[in-house]
């Protein structure tokens, strides 16, 4: 359908508040040289500030929450690192995000790998500003059937992993005077969830965690996690069947899972210059569901 002269004006230029609102209205014009010079502007003004050069590791980068997240500090303009073990994930990532300064392989819970990788994300970026402390797993299992095994695996991952690689980059960045660590916690880890005993522990751990580091890494290094609740990730999708799904969604205020790329951008905007004055806290990403204790019904 061909559109008048009059179908093609845009409103004026977006400001920084109205930048999402104009990107919205640009798909009314999809296709069309204005919509393209629009969506950029809009893309310019919505970037956060600082983050521009920074130089990014994310660990349990190559999938889910930390795929979305590398993406996102790519598009801001950093330089970026994945960690994961998952080969396959590396491979397909590297793909995807051809903008990575490099993919690195180890597994969180060993510390010799964790060292061998952090002081390879030094060598081809130069040095960490911003971690994403972000791996972790999951077991959906009843508290009574839980293995040592199972415990030791997840409490590994989970909570031991997430301190081995906190401590590594504290101490690069308590040297260099300044950096920001974020690490992914978990509604689980402020309210009760069943058939995840452990992983609830090991979130509730990172969670006290976090409040230690920034109180003594403070004033040089911003130490924050963010608390997800619901996201539809290819670890969350693997545990639930549509029906499940479902009755979840039904319980959240907003009706939905979150998507990786909102987590992402809660990252973002944390380990941003806008967000200096920011340690300490856990910030919940979770579409309400907390709010009234719906995760109890």
């Amino acid at each position: 359908m061909k559109r008048g002269a009059e179908e093609a004006q845009l409103p004026p230029l977006p400001t920084a508040a109205s930048g999402l609102a104009a990107c919205r209205c640009a798909g009314a014009f999809f296709g069309t040289a204005e919509a393209d010079a629009l969506i950029r502007t809009c893309c310019i003004l919505n970037r956060m500030r600082g983050l521009k050069g920074k130089r990014v590791l994310i660990t349990g980068g190559a999938s889910g929450i930390g795929a979305a997240t590398a993406g996102r500090f790519l598009e801001e303009g950093s330089a970026v690192c994945v960690l994961d073990r998952d080969v396959k994930a590396r491979e397909q990532i590297q793909k995807q995000l051809t903008g990575l300064a490099g993919t690195l392989v180890a597994d969180v819970s060993d510390l010799k790998q964790v060292q061998s990788a952090f002081a390879e994300a030094v060598r081809l970026m130069g040095g960490v500003d911003v971690l994403i402390n972000n791996a972790g797993i999951s077991i959906r299992h009843n508290f009574l059937d839980i293995t040592a095994a199972e415990w030791d695996k997840v409490i590994a991952v989970n909570l031991t992993g997430v301190f081995y690689v906190a401590q590594a980059a504290a101490r690069h960045m308590w040297e260099r005077g300044s950096g920001v660590i974020l690490q992914t916690a978990s509604t689980n880890g402020v309210m009760g969830y069943p058939y995840y005993a452990d992983y609830n522990a090991t979130k509730a751990g990172v969670i006290e965690l976090t409040r230690s580091m920034a109180l003594e890494l403070a004033p040089k290094v911003r130490v924050c996690a963010v608390a997800p609740g619901y996201v539809l990730t290819p670890m969350q999708r693997a545990e639930y069947s549509d029906a499940m799904l479902d009755e979840v969604n039904g319980k959240i205020p907003l009706r939905r899972h979150a998507g990786p790329e909102e987590i992402a951008a809660l990252f973002a905007f944390l380990a941003s210059d806008d967000a200096a004055y920011l340690t300490g806290h856990v910030y919940t990403a979770d579409g309400g569901e907390t709010a009234g204790g719906l995760a109890s019904r």
